[in-house]
């Protein structure tokens, strides 16, 4: 069975941290983030990888390269002019996908879902499509999914409160992996942007298609903001302390805590951050102190061409940009 990493999307919402780079390329615990999807999907036994590409693709390439490294054999899918949302996505790379059953997962997640189990509930239901979900216990922001009896039904909007007193079963999430019969290219026009929950799911429901629920158990992180970036680094590490990259220099250790530094980064005697993540280059000088920031070179900034409508607002610091965490 193939499978593809969607890895094509702008990472807006982790600006700046992805000035130069894509948000699957980022590091994470000494590894580009793609990267454990990769590894990811080769314990499972995945070996020819599909990876969507579009903003800053070569970030992805350099991050992944041929996938040797990870176990697996890499093709990528470049999508050139225009970006072509998930279901186009598919189209464009379903020469590369082959004519059997192909699994895609979101390039932005760190988890260990069991992939088997998921599969064996797609071919025990003879479903087309096979979404694995999670239940949304902390009502997140992600859009609800609708289940009877072990299949799809429809979506929803964005979870509401509850307050403690009610005992209201939390709501379904898509965990960003799916395991798709090519039959689903019956449903995707080709060579249009278009996303797959209305150009795939919502038909093939109304068409009477099995569209199959996997509940699954097991740790799952999404990596789409850098608040989260930052707590879900912390979590992996234990619960708390300090991240530092290649050639990363801290005059006095117990001045940085629960912060994630990038490679070449020098923190001064007399510096202090707590919760901060530091991208490459960056020099933390003598007396300056950061909490709950994320901070890059100040001339990577002033250098792009615009800052993303979507990302927090920052500011200038001498020669570094400083964006407080929300």
């Amino acid at each position: 069975m193939r499978a593809m990493i969607l890895a094509a999307g702008f990472g807006t919402r982790l600006f700046p941290l992805t000035i130069d780079r894509t948000k699957p390329a980022i590091p994470f615990l000494g590894k580009p983030l793609v990267g454990y999807v990769a590894e990811y999907l080769a314990e499972y036994g995945f070996r020819e990888i599909v990876v969507n590409l579009h903003h800053q693709p070569d970030s992805v390439i350099a991050a992944l390269g041929n996938g040797e490294q990870f176990g697996v054999k890499i093709d990528y899918s470049i999508e050139r002019p225009d970006i072509l949302g998930t279901a186009g996505a598919l189209d464009h790379a379903r020469e590369l996908l082959g004519d059997s059953t192909f699994l895609t997962i979101n390039g932005k997640l760190i988890t260990d879902i069991d992939l088997a189990a998921a599969i064996e509930t797609h071919r025990r239901t003879n479903a087309i499509a096979t979404m694995v979900l999670k239940p949304n216990v902390h009502r997140e922001r992600f859009t609800e999914v609708h289940v009877e009896n072990g299949r799809i039904t429809g979506f929803g909007g964005m979870p509401e409160s509850i307050p403690p007193q009610f005992d209201a079963a939390p709501p379904y999430m898509f965990t960003g992996i799916q395991i798709l019969e090519p039959r689903v290219f019956d449903y995707i026009p080709h060579g249009v942007y278009s996303d797959i929950v209305p150009t795939f799911y919502r038909p093939a429901i109304e068409s009477g298609e099995i569209i199959a629920a996997h509940v699954a158990n097991g740790r799952w992180f999404e990596l789409s903001t850098m608040k989260r970036y930052l707590d879900i680094s912390m979590t992996m590490i234990g619960g708390g302390g300090t991240v530092a990259g290649i050639r990363t220099e801290i005059a006095e250790p117990n001045s940085v805590n629960d912060s994630v530094l990038w490679d070449n980064v020098t923190v001064e005697p007399g510096a202090k951050l707590r919760r901060t993540i530091v991208g490459d280059d960056v020099v933390i000088r003598s007396g300056m102190k950061f909490y709950d920031a994320a901070i890059v070179r100040a001339e990577m900034v002033r250098s792009c061409k615009e800052i993303p409508e979507k990302a927090d607002p920052g500011e200038f610091i001498g020669d570094l940009y400083v964006v407080p965490l929300r």
